[in-house]
């Protein structure tokens, strides 16, 4: 077994990857060196694992704290195993809570019973868990949806839907704050501002309902509420999508007046207006319009630069006439184009298998042909799955075939300049040595602003010079755990010739240069 030493030919792979981590995008690659699109460096990567009706986990209620706990580390163990870097979690699916709040009850999904104490503190778990894995856990709320039924009395007699009866609408078989009430809104924000104080999150996330979709023959009751509260508003549809804009921009500074790094992103309903509603909506014909439909301006939350990522449910398949995705995509990269908020694609792995909307869905191929797609288009920054388990089901082989083309490499989570723009000191003390097991790597932090760690390795006799602007070379990421820090790599091969190096990351993803070097043959 030899020391790890450094070689000379290592000054000059030092030198590549350095040149590679810390240039700009619109750098030119070197000959033979072009950057391969199925293995990118940075790349936002999720499922969200739902929890309204146990769609994802718990899978039913009642299940023991130790059986959820388990069940939730299966869907962690999914997601490394499928090198994603995140995942969203659904922690307020109806006005409740899968944590100890202050503002409203312990959720009806855990127990069976709406305030009923699981016996331990699920988003705690949740967010330490994924941290071991270096996973981010993006925590997502439902802001308006009370319950879905239509009995309020069935709320536990403490819910602040109780207390304030007239700040709920009834409507579509389901019960809803009023978000036109002023005090409900603020409720929704202290509600979630709770979880933001309280846990390690790394984002605060909603997906698409804001006033409930449209049901046929029925009216959602807020014309006393607009009587009362919309001076000023010539419509009522103006009014409310002030109302949304005002829960939107108000959470936004809350959120980074607690805690700046935390991001904020929304998953919309993907056509804000169809081209023939206006002539700068998008080429669709889709039944709904969440401008007009949902109150939800979708597309000034973004020009405003309100949340810090965007994730249209591009729910439809190529070619699909009503909402083709080749087209759907392409407008919200327009829309993003200039701005600091991330785009990222929602990806409707429900439908594969299942759906008669189109017969693309019963092609293996359809998600994997998206993400082909999005690769040309440089503002597409990530996907989320719908949801966890229809990733697992894998019908037709679809998530596997995405995972053996897309998904073979590790991928750090795309930086956000916008958020923080400075990287953490390089580590230190590299050094590699030959175990039983591998090859162990040892190394020592230099900045207590490090979250992360990313390991590269290069294989000397195969001739790759090229700078590490994919990810190719990327082993693995790893979440730091204090000054020293040791890991192992068990894929290297006996008798190989590597290079190793190790950046360090920070908690919005900036990387550090990557010195020092160790090399180990």
């Amino acid at each position: 077994m030899r020391a790890w030493r450094v070689v000379g030919s290592l000054v000059v792979a030092v030198g590549l990857l350095v040149s590679g981590l810390t240039s700009t995008a619109s750098a030119a690659p070197s000959a033979g060196c072009t950057p391969d699109a199925k293995t990118p460096l940075r790349q936002f990567r999720a499922s969200w694992v739902s929890s309204v009706v146990n769609i994802d986990w718990p899978s039913r209620t009642g299940l023991t704290a130790a059986q959820q706990k388990a069940e939730l580390l299966t869907w962690y163990d999914d997601a490394v195993r499928q090198n994603h870097n995140a995942v969203v979690l659904q922690v307020r699916p109806t006005a409740d809570a899968f944590w100890p709040s202050s503002v409203e009850p312990w959720s009806q999904y855990l127990t069976g019973t709406q305030g009923g104490d699981p016996g331990y503190d699920p988003l705690a778990f949740a967010v330490a868990e994924a941290h071991k894995r270096n996973l981010e856990l993006h925590a997502w709320f439902n802001p308006y949806r009370l319950s879905m039924g239509t009995n309020l009395n069935a709320l536990v007699p403490t819910h602040p839907a109780r207390q304030h009866p007239d700040w709920v609408v009834t409507y579509g078989g389901k019960l809803y704050y009023n978000p036109g009430i002023p005090a409900a809104r603020q409720l929704v924000e202290s509600a979630i501002m709770d979880a933001v104080s309280k846990y390690d999150i790394d984002g605060v996330h909603f997906d698409d309902y804001f006033y409930p979709y449209p049901v046929a023959g029925q009216v959602f009751d807020d014309a006393a509420t607009y009587a009362q509260y919309g001076a000023g508003f010539s419509t009522l549809q103006d009014w409310r999508r002030n109302n949304i804009d005002l829960l939107i921009q108000e959470l936004q500074h809350k959120i980074k007046a607690a805690k700046p790094w935390v991001k904020f992103g929304i998953s919309p309903f993907a056509v804000w207006r169809n081209k023939a509603t206006d002539a700068e909506g998008s080429d669709t014909t889709a039944g709904v319009q969440t401008y007009d439909d949902l109150a939800a301006d979708t597309r000034k939350w973004v020009r405003e630069e309100w949340i810090d990522y965007i994730v249209p449910q591009v729910y439809w398949a190529g070619g699909f006439a009503a909402a083709d995705y080749t087209k759907i995509v392409p407008w919200w990269a327009d829309q993003v184009r200039g701005t600091d908020v991330h785009l990222y694609i929602g990806q409707a792995t429900y439908k594969v298998g299942t759906s008669t909307q189109s017969p693309d869905w019963a092609d293996p191929a359809e998600l994997s042909d998206h993400l082909a797609f999005n690769s040309a288009i440089p503002e597409v920054k990530g996907d989320i799955y719908f949801s966890a388990k229809d990733v697992r089901a894998d019908r037709l082989g679809a998530t596997s075939l995405l995972n053996s083309t897309w998904y073979t490499r590790p991928a750090l989570v795309p930086a956000m300049p916008s958020l923080d723009a400075r990287p953490p000191l390089p580590v230190h003390a590299l050094k590699a040595s030959r175990t039983t097991t591998g090859v162990k790597l040892d190394w020592r932090a230099t900045s207590k602003d490090t979250t992360s760690y990313a390991v590269y390795r290069r294989d000397l006799l195969a001739g790759d010079w090229c700078a590490d602007n994919d990810a190719r070379n990327l082993v693995a990421t790893l979440r730091a755990t204090g000054g020293q820090q040791t890991w192992t790599d068990t894929t290297a091969v006996a008798g190989r010739h590597y290079i190793y190096l190790v950046t360090a990351l920070d908690r919005t993803w900036n990387q550090s240069i990557p010195l020092p070097a160790a090399a180990i043959r």
